[in-house]
């Protein structure tokens, strides 16, 4: 003969059932915003934003405001897209999440390394010449940690950042001959690409390293291990675990890159023609274009050389690799007289 439930071991079943719809549901939404939130923002047009921005200000467009609209956009895609900034989150999930958080640290390298030679080349007239005050205070801002979340958060550190680099924009859409200035001289941009190529260099080794190097001279790219093949040599290689992570920092180091040479190519213009550099600057950011093409894959594969599947990383690395070729040729062309 069966026993009857009793009141309390009916109603514990139902408090179970409960708590566990609770947490499939919580389960369904967590994945739901993690799918959500897995872009790659759209680019947008820099010309038109600066225009947009100066118009808010009921300001012409002046020289350096492309350049300068182009780092705020930059910065406010990299805090205000899907999701938000992602590489602090402490909780799901964010905290789940890789590849948005390595995009994120690509789009904030680019932008630190613009504020920092707007500060020290740009703004500056000649190497005696007095700092922009807006610029000065950017430029440690952007620097912060990228994954603080105490306070002050890195949010708040960046959106102060933005705010200065504003005031800068607005200064220079006033053209007063005793404020903020923008030099657009062949020696400062070659400087700037000289950065660039530093960036795309080191992101190519990386890239590449996903099959595996022999070491020769030097230090091992970040991001990658030594170990030792059957013949005893020692090879640098991407653990399977960071592949994506390095593909990712560089789909967003090159997405920020794309608008700053956009930006570039509209208030360097008269530079770039008088130097016959035009051509080239415009190869760079066909290249970069490339490197942009939507991933359609749902992982990022890492298959041989000549294997049957892709390796998006040395893909990935080709395009890189190319527009840095293409950036040492513009750099070349700006240090001739």
């Amino acid at each position: 003969m069966n026993a009857t439930p009793t009141p309390r071991a009916g109603g514990r079943r139902y408090w179970l059932r409960g708590v566990a719809v609770i947490f499939a549901l919580y389960v369904i939404v967590v994945l739901a915003l993690m799918w959500w939130w897995s872009y790659e923002p759209a680019q947008f047009d820099v010309v038109k934003f600066a225009q947009e921005r100066s118009a808010q200000h009921n300001q012409p467009v002046a020289a350096g405001s492309v350049v300068t609209a182009t780092l705020i956009g930059s910065a406010e895609t990299l805090l205000d897209k899907r999701g938000g900034y992602l590489s602090n989150d402490k909780f799901p999930p964010g905290v789940l999440m890789d590849n948005v958080p390595n995009w994120e640290f690509g789009v904030l390298t680019a932008t630190r390394d613009l504020a920092r030679e707007m500060r020290n080349k740009f703004a500056r007239s000649q190497s005696q010449s007095e700092e922009d005050g807006d610029l000065k205070e950017a430029d440690p801002l952007f620097s912060s940690p990228n994954d603080r979340w105490l306070l002050p958060s890195s949010e708040s550190q960046y959106r102060k950042a933005i705010g200065h680099v504003e005031n800068y924009f607005v200064k220079l859409g006033k053209n007063d001959p005793n404020g903020a200035q923008f030099y657009a001289r062949a020696d400062s941009l070659a400087d700037y690409l000289d950065l660039v190529s530093t960036r795309l260099g080191s992101l190519s080794q990386r890239l590449s390293a996903s099959v595996g190097q022999l070491q020769l001279q030097g230090e091992t790219p970040a991001g990658t291990a030594l170990m030792q093949n059957a013949q005893g040599q020692q090879v640098v290689k991407t653990p399977w675990d960071k592949i994506d992570d390095i593909f990712y920092e560089s789909r967003g180091y090159t997405w920020a890159l794309l608008e700053q040479l956009k930006a570039i190519e509209a208030d360097f213009g008269p530079v770039l023609e008088r130097k016959g550099a035009m051509v080239s600057l415009k190869q760079v950011i066909r290249e970069l274009e490339e490197s942009q093409k939507p991933v359609w894959s749902p992982v990022i594969l890492n298959g041989s050389p000549f294997g049957f599947f892709a390796n998006h990383s040395l893909v990935m690395a080709n395009y890189v690799s190319r527009a840095n070729a293409a950036i040492i040729d513009l750099k070349n062309l700006l240090n001739r007289g």
